[in-house]
């Protein structure tokens, strides 16, 4: 079985179509083992928020949403455990806490971590961390 970390950018297009959202279906796939921070579940909150907000959600369908993202199953890794090694990650890499969480799994878990935020893969994808990093279009088909 392969093992992922998955980000936010990736798991909400699960929800919301958008770009790349068939390459991010692969990944429900139960030949995958899915790992996450328990941070996932504020920043998926926050997206919906962020959209609702706009008027591009209804309530009911971000309701909805987080009763679907609830369904998965994800294993759930504590931020907490990871604090120390996360924080020097951000701090050698000039990335986000919020970012470098997800980073810190995928090196605990030996696993790389798939992202469709752009600007965390390109940051990232010619450096020491370059085998723990995936493009979203990358995920490998079942």
């Amino acid at each position: 079985m392969s093992k992922f970390v998955v980000d936010a950018s990736v798991a909400i297009k699960w929800y919301m179509p958008e770009v790349h959202s068939e390459e991010a279906f692969r990944l429900l796939s139960p030949k995958f083992e899915l790992y996450v921070p328990d941070l996932l579940f504020s920043e998926i909150g926050n997206i919906l928020w962020k959209r609702r907000i706009k008027d591009e959600l209804s309530h009911e369908k971000a309701m909805t949403i987080i009763a679907a993202v609830n369904d998965v199953s994800f294993n759930i890794v504590s931020s907490q455990s990871l604090m120390s090694n996360t924080l020097n990650i951000a701090c050698k890499h000039q990335r986000s806490f919020y970012d470098s969480v997800y980073i810190a799994i995928a090196q605990t878990r030996n696993c790389p971590m798939v992202t469709a935020d752009l600007k965390l893969y390109n940051a990232l994808k010619s450096g020491s961390l370059k085998k723990l990093i995936m493009w979203v279009k990358d995920i490998p088909d079942v």
